[in-house]
Order: C-alpha cells, then structure tokens, then sequence
C-alpha cells in the first residue's frame, strides 16, 4: 500500500469510526431509557448481563443504519482531507479520484463481510438469548396467548390453535378447527406432531354437532407445512444469523411468503458490503470536488439527502421482499446498485470536467 493510499485510508476510516462510535454512544443512551428492562436483567445475572443487553440492543440498532453512518463519516473525511489540502496535493500528483477511493474502498468491502459473516451473527445471537430471558419470552415454548396455523386439506382450509409449540416440530394442547364447523366440529388433542405431509395425532377427540365424541387413535390430517415452515412460523429474520438463513434456504420451505422474506434477508445481509461501498463513493461524488472556497454547506447537505434516499429505498424493498410483492434479488441488492451507480455517475461527471 503506498503512502497516498495510506493517508486517504487513515482520514477516511477514523472519520467513520468516530461517526460510528459517536452515534453508538447515543443509541446506547436511548436504550438505557427503558429502565426496566435494564432492572430485569441486572436482577437476573448481574451488572455484567444487564449491560451486555444493553450494548447488544444498541448494537442491533447501529446494523441497521450503517451505509448512512459511513456515509456521514465519509463526508467528514472528505472534508478533512480539503481542509488539511490533502487531497489537492494527492490530485495534483496526478493520482486520479479512482485511486483516491481504492483503498477505502476496499477497506469497507473487506468490514462490511466481517460485519455480515461475524458481527451480525453475534449480535443477533445475543440479543435472542437475552430476550428470550425476559417476562413472558422462553425460548422453547410459545407465549401463553396461543400460536395460530391456517392449513388446508384437500383445498379446504382448516386452522390448528395451539397453547404451546415443543422443539419446533410438535404442539400442546391443541384446537383443530374443521372447514365446515357445524357438520365436522372440532378436534381437540393433548399432543400433535409433524409428520411427513401430516399432523399425527396419537390421541385425539372429536367433537361434532349432534353426535358423541369420537375418540381418535394415530389419527393423520394432511398438510403442506414442512419442519422448515414451522421453525420459520416461530421466529421472525431479524432474529435470524446469517449462516441460520443460510441454512433455511438451503433446507425445505414450501411457503413461498417465508421464503421470499427469508431470501431478502440473506441477500440483504449480503449485499451490505456493496452497499458500504456505494455509500461511500456517493460521500466522494458530492464533496471531493474541488473548491476555492471552504463552503462545504451545500455539498454535504446533498450527499447526506442522497443518502438518507438510499436508506429509504433501502427499508422500502426490504418490506417489499419480505412481504413477496418485489423479487428478492432486486429487493435485497437494488438499493446498493442504486448507490454504486449514483455515486460512480457523479464521480465520472466530474472527471469529465463538467463540474
């Protein structure tokens, strides 16, 4: 790495390290607001766990705004390097603005994978623990309200309610509510199991208008739901790991509602170093041109409304490519597209002499 590399490289990184450590510090405060959740965990494992949540909490927050974070923080490098006359003289030497970008460039390429392959697997790891701790949350069973599961039966639906659901493939205390609820009632049943293409009931009773109950033996009701739909039932993406997401894509999912939000979490995680690196360049293409001045007002002003429309764009295909109404794939790595491709236009219209 040669020495401009080195320069451009130590401004621009301990500018977003700043940003980053800056507004963590006041993530950190605002979770610190909820009180009792921050009593709850300190009455329970200590100091040591209570501000273990509270970092992980905070933590989960920052992942969330990241590409605007280094966004921001390249800006302020940016114009550190002004400042300093850095980047004049860089320029001047006839380096390029290609070469300027490459080593932070390649920088966040290399921390955005170690934030999707490590740092948001172990955030979200965490964060599930310790929630799965707080009142009313357990880790192996449903909350007490109930859990609700619409299936269908030779193309009549049928909803199964259930007080609790065991290890992911089996429900207690369980309600089968029937297509046609006054000729073929309810089924009630102490243990249902997910089979093969059916829920297995090993003793079950029947109830139906006008008749006695009618108890059921190694009963089997079919269905379309798989182990892989269930576990996803129970559990949102965001509570996901990367390599979990991984491997429920890779295993049996027939629902394709969680398997459109399954897949834009994964792509989305994915492509979070693409979309680092268009942050970065759109923080370039607005405040690296040159200046006689040192009004910088305008400039950052604009790169960050361009980030925060990214950001925006960005949240709005992830609902989109979850819910199923985007493809995944445009969903999920879209919006670093879009940023990669605004920030290297404006960058090249520079160049060019036009600005």
């Amino acid at each position: 790495m040669s020495r401009i590399d080195w320069i451009v490289l130590r401004r621009i990184v301990g500018r977003i390290a700043l940003t980053v450590l800056i507004f963590f510090g006041l993530i950190v405060l605002v979770e610190s607001i909820n009180g009792a959740r921050y009593n709850y965990l300190q009455t329970l494992g200590g100091t040591q766990l209570a501000f273990l949540g509270l970092l992980a909490a905070s933590a989960k927050w920052l992942l969330k705004g990241l590409p605007l974070l280094v966004l921001v923080g390249t800006v302020i490098g940016v114009i550190d390097l002004e400042a300093r006359r850095e980047l004049t003289a860089i320029k001047s030497s006839g380096a390029s603005i290609w070469r300027v970008v490459r080593a932070p460039a390649v920088a966040l390429l290399l921390a955005g994978l170690a934030v999707t392959l490590g740092g948001e697997s172990v955030v979200t790891s965490i964060n599930r623990g310790i929630e799965a701790t707080l009142p009313g949350d357990n880790s192996t069973l449903t909350p007490t309200t109930g859990f609700w599961l619409e299936q269908v039966r030779d193309g009549e639906p049928y909803v199964i309610e259930a007080a609790h659901v065991v290890g992911g493939t089996q429900l207690q205390e369980v309600n089968l509510f029937m297509p046609d609820g006054q000729q073929q009632g309810r089924i009630v049943a102490p243990l249902v199991r997910l089979g093969n293409g059916a829920w297995e009931l090993p003793h079950a009773t029947w109830f139906r208008a006008g008749k006695p109950p009618q108890a059921l033996v190694d009963y089997r009701i079919p269905t379309s739901t798989t182990a892989g739909d269930l576990r996803l039932k129970l559990t949102s993406t965001e509570d996901m790991t990367f390599y979990e997401l991984a491997a429920s894509l890779g295993g049996r999912v027939s629902d394709p509602a969680l398997r459109a939000a399954v897949t834009t979490r994964f792509l989305r995680l994915l492509s979070l170093p693409a979309l680092l690196v268009g942050a970065l360049f759109i923080a370039f293409a607005f405040t690296a041109g040159y200046r006689r001045g040192t009004g910088y007002g305008r400039a950052v002003v604009y790169a960050i409304l361009v980030g925060f429309v990214v950001f925006v764009i960005t949240e709005m295909a992830d609902r989109a490519g979850s819910a199923g109404s985007l493809d995944p794939i445009f969903a999920a790595c879209g919006p670093a597209f879009v940023a990669i491709v605004i920030g290297l236009t404006v960058l090249l219209y520079k160049e060019d002499g036009w600005a």
